[in-house]
């Protein structure tokens, strides 16, 4: 589905534009790569730029409570400088590379519930106008998908995923937002902690990932949040063995080998406790693809009350659209 709509700083008779992504989701820190379609108007127009915008529905905590907005994490000018004439069609094909911290929308092909929108800038004649408007999907990296499947198949369920807007202390956070997963606690852990949060930080020479988990209170203690982190390159994702792997990691934080109640004004802060350990043992029992259908597909199911990619795009159009009336 493709949002068009006519520059209305140029008015009845303007050029339009509508940009087509490529199909299927793409991957962080790789291209994502389309078209952009314009429809000349009833007069000729001099095109200054072409300009794609990352948007992103990010939350963020306030005094009166939290908000959502839009949050622009990337701008990219694709074409610009010639002119189109009146009725005429012209096409600038595109190849933008994401930022390797984009925000993943899709699990196993289910949507996460997290709104992510490709906004097209025409300027046209010295205007600027907000055009086309398209839902983007991305899917996992591999090892993003891999410690998913493990925490699925030691017991994790999905609970929900949004964008907190604030940074990580200690970590190499790159955008002003970070993508949180909540999940509902194995039953092993079950007696220990309420949830799990965790957050992947991808770079081009690896990924951080931070556990936060907040601890159930005993008989004579309250409950409180602990908070680690580990790092995992992206090569040899096939040759570990995640489950263990993962599972050691729940341990430690579950068995307070990690940081107490260190949140910063906004997100997370001070965590700490890199893994040190690269397991060379290899995967058994079945295939990721089987393991995948057979355990952790389990983490994508019921999410967002069963909303699916025609209503993440209603919803994709209706945020963006919000945002554009408060600009005005």
């Amino acid at each position: 589905m493709v949002f068009k709509r006519m520059l209305g700083s140029l008015g009845v008779g303007g050029p339009t534009v509508d940009t087509v992504l490529d199909p299927g989701a793409a991957l962080p820190g790789t291209s994502l790569s389309g078209q952009v379609h314009l429809q000349g108007g009833d007069a000729d127009f001099d095109i200054e730029h072409i300009t794609l915008e990352l948007a992103a529905r990010v939350e963020a905590e306030h005094e009166d409570g939290e908000r959502e907005g839009a949050v622009v994490f990337d701008r990219f000018t694709v074409g610009g400088g010639f002119r189109i004439a009146a009725g005429e069609q012209h096409s600038v094909p595109f190849s933008v590379k994401l930022p390797w911290e984009t925000p993943v929308t899709e699990l196993y092909g289910q949507a996460l519930g997290i709104v992510l929108g490709v906004r097209t800038e025409l300027a046209v004649a010295g205007a600027k106008d907000k055009g086309d408007l398209d839902q983007l999907r991305v899917r996992p990296l591999p090892a993003q998908e891999a410690i998913l499947e493990a925490l699925g198949q030691l017991g994790f369920g999905f609970r929900s995923a949004d964008l907190e807007y604030g940074r990580i202390g200690g970590t190499g956070q790159q955008l002003p937002f970070y993508q949180e997963i909540e999940l509902t606690p194995a039953p092993q852990y079950a007696h220990a902690v309420n949830e799990i949060e965790l957050t992947f930080l991808a770079s081009p020479g690896g990924m951080e990932v931070v556990l936060e988990a907040d601890k159930r209170g005993g008989l004579f203690s309250s409950g409180h949040d602990a908070v680690t982190r580990f790092t995992v390159d992206h090569h040899d994702v096939e040759h570990r063995d995640w489950n263990t792997e993962v599972d050691g990691w729940i341990r430690q934080l579950v068995e307070g080998r990690a940081s107490h109640g260190l949140h910063a004004a906004y997100g997370h802060g001070g965590h700490h406790g890199h893994d040190e350990h690269d397991h060379d043992s290899h995967r058994s029992g079945p295939g990721m693809g089987t393991a995948i259908a057979a355990g952790a597909a389990g983490l994508a199911v019921g999410v967002v009350g069963g909303m699916v990619a025609a209503e993440v795009v209603d919803e994709v159009g209706d945020f963006f659209e919000g945002d554009e009336e408060e600009e005005e």
